[in-house]
């Protein structure tokens, strides 16, 4: 493994002001040799996980786009981004692209090579975001496009706190009980979706380079704590205009299914997790909360509507 440093001008562009940064998140106490804007500074007394910038071996014949195992441990390989090496569960060692925008290198510094991180150290990382009602967790699970980050900025703007967005780590603790990791605290949120809530995307963070994807920051998401989760609701398409919530009990091997394809990066897992383990941890997930599936319509004039319908059905 190489740990060398960047010349100066590529490490000031990331990191102009400090030798390092703490975080907290999903759980992890991080400390970065970049700064991370998504993140809140957080004092920490050691790290779980290690971000440094430096040289990443490349592949001895034609390299890979995407996650690969080489004899230095798991690259993952961005075009026109960078290339992450994933060391131990404990460390990402980051070499940008020579082009490559900060703001590109922390989105797939903060997705997919947290994600391989998470995997690695047998988390259990959904699609999905959490919000906190009544003093426990529901998460609202789905691919992307199936309205996750709206429904979470609905509840932020009526008062709910958002552990997570888009991506919600569950873990178990001792007595068996399934908890919500804090996330990222930040909404993605695409443009249209702004223009619904009256919000301009002028002074927002654009998600990624040549995107119409924006990001909010979560205000008074700044507990680290985790939260006992009780339900997750896989957000499906409601055919038909109706006043009829449509919410599905999913049981046995179809809510197995469900949490297993809606693991975030589950590609990975054949690679760097543990397949057994993590099929388990699915089957316990759906032994110990409820898995539903929560069908609507997906435009915007109806949004209001079924999520009123969705809380007074599940939270009377």
């Amino acid at each position: 493994m190489i740990h060398c440093a960047l010349p100066a001008a590529h490490r000031s562009r990331l990191d102009p002001r400090q030798d390092h940064f703490d975080y907290r998140v999903f759980g992890l106490k991080v400390r970065s040799e970049i700064r991370l804007s998504a993140l809140i500074p957080t004092p920490i007394d050691s790290a779980d996980v290690e971000i440094r910038l430096g040289a990443v071996p490349k592949h001895q014949s034609v390299e890979p786009l995407g996650l690969y195992v080489d004899t230095d441990g798991p690259i993952l390989n961005i075009a026109n981004v960078g290339r992450f090496l994933i060391a131990n569960g404990n460390e990402i060692i980051v070499e940008p692209h020579a082009q490559a925008s900060a703001r590109n290198v922390e989105l797939y510094l903060l997705g997919s090579a947290f994600g391989a991180i998470l995997h690695h150290r047998h988390l259990l990382p959904l699609h999905a975001n959490a919000i906190e009602i009544n003093g426990r967790a529901i998460a609202f699970m789905g691919h992307s496009g199936a309205g996750k980050s709206t429904l979470a900025a609905w509840f932020a703007d009526h008062g709910y706190r958002i552990l997570s967005d888009d991506v919600c780590v569950v873990d178990f603790d001792s007595a068996g009980i399934a908890y919500a990791r804090a996330g990222i605290p930040r909404l993605r949120l695409w443009k249209d979706a702004l223009k619904v809530r009256g919000i301009s995307e002028t002074g927002l963070t654009r998600s990624f380079d040549g995107q119409d994807k924006f990001d909010m920051p979560i205000i008074g998401s700044g507990s680290h704590d985790p939260v006992r989760l009780d339900a997750i609701y896989l957000l499906g398409k409601n055919i038909g205009a109706t006043d009829q919530l449509m919410i599905e009990q999913v049981s046995g091997m179809a809510a197995v299914e469900a949490i297993s394809v809606n693991t975030y990066r589950g590609s990975f897992v054949p690679l760097i997790g543990d397949r057994i383990r993590h099929i388990k941890d699915c089957l316990k997930l759906t032994q110990l909360v409820k898995v539903c599936k929560f069908n609507r319509q997906w435009d915007h004039r109806h949004f209001e509507r079924d999520v009123r319908l969705f809380l007074s059905s599940e939270f009377p």
